[in-house]
């Protein structure tokens, strides 16, 4: 079968499943980012979530934090108070532990020419843990994400192991981290808009030239120019946590 068939195929296939997810649907604020990469033909969204703030309690006897096998106590896309923790916190008899997770998308991109666009994009606004994995059977995945998460131990086999005012501080830390993850956001789907413009643009000004737009892209100064700004670039120099890279790994022969 022809390659842009059989990826019309994977994308007709995999847009059409319900969505498993616990929520159901995909997170408000990112929706239009979700929209946007579906709308164009090179790419379809596979799973995403916005950022969240959970409280799991996971078993006992478990030293490792695994959320298939965990009470989900608290899950919250927006911003939270001590209260919603403190409440929540009284229904676990187990380990109890506070996380945040920041933004991820998985992307699967016709060819590797589109994932770099789209990893040049990722990195640029931030999510500096980005990837593109290479499957045997030639499918192309993008993973965008950051590593701004925040994970806390509060209580053990259910007896509160630190003070509601230490809580008020992982929240602000938490929220705060949460703001940030928000912007992320809205930078990539910025910088998003104009990468895809300016390839529409290359593509139909110079087609035999496609497969060389990344890098150009990729030139110091030249790249998404009208994303970084001064303020922004800021930001991202003293984002240490995330470290900056690409990943490529080969699936089994069943992918």
């Amino acid at each position: 079968m022809d390659r842009r068939a059989e990826f019309k195929r994977w994308k007709a296939q995999s847009l059409s499943k319900a969505d498993f997810s616990r929520k159901g649907c995909v997170d408000e604020d990112v929706v239009e980012l979700v929209q946007l990469l579906n709308d164009r033909e090179q790419f379809f969204t596979t799973s995403s979530c916005a950022g969240r703030i959970i409280l799991l309690e996971q078993d006992m006897d478990s030293f490792e934090v695994q959320k298939q096998n965990c009470c989900w106590l608290l899950v919250s896309h927006k911003p939270c108070v001590k209260d919603d923790v403190v409440v929540a916190l009284k229904k676990a008899n187990g380990d109890a532990i506070l996380k945040f997770e920041p933004f991820v998308l998985h992307v699967q991109c016709r060819q590797l020419q589109d994932a770099q666009i789209l990893h040049s994009v990722a990195i640029d606004s931030g999510f500096r843990n980005s990837g593109i994995t290479v499957g045997k059977r030639g499918k192309t995945m993008l993973a965008v994400r950051s590593t701004h998460g925040l994970e806390v131990p509060l209580s053990h086999k259910g007896k509160l192991m630190v003070t509601e005012e230490y809580i008020d501080f992982l929240l602000k830390i938490a929220n705060h981290k949460m703001e940030e993850n928000k912007k992320r956001i809205e930078r990539f789907y910025n910088c998003l808009q104009l990468a895809l413009e300016k390839e529409t643009i290359t593509t139909n000004s110079h087609p035999k030239e496609k497969n060389n737009s990344y890098k150009k892209k990729s030139n110091p100064g030249k790249a998404h120019d009208k994303c970084i700004t001064e303020e922004n670039d800021k930001v991202l120099e003293n984002d240490v946590d995330d470290d900056p890279g690409i990943s490529v790994t080969i699936f089994p022969e069943e992918y």
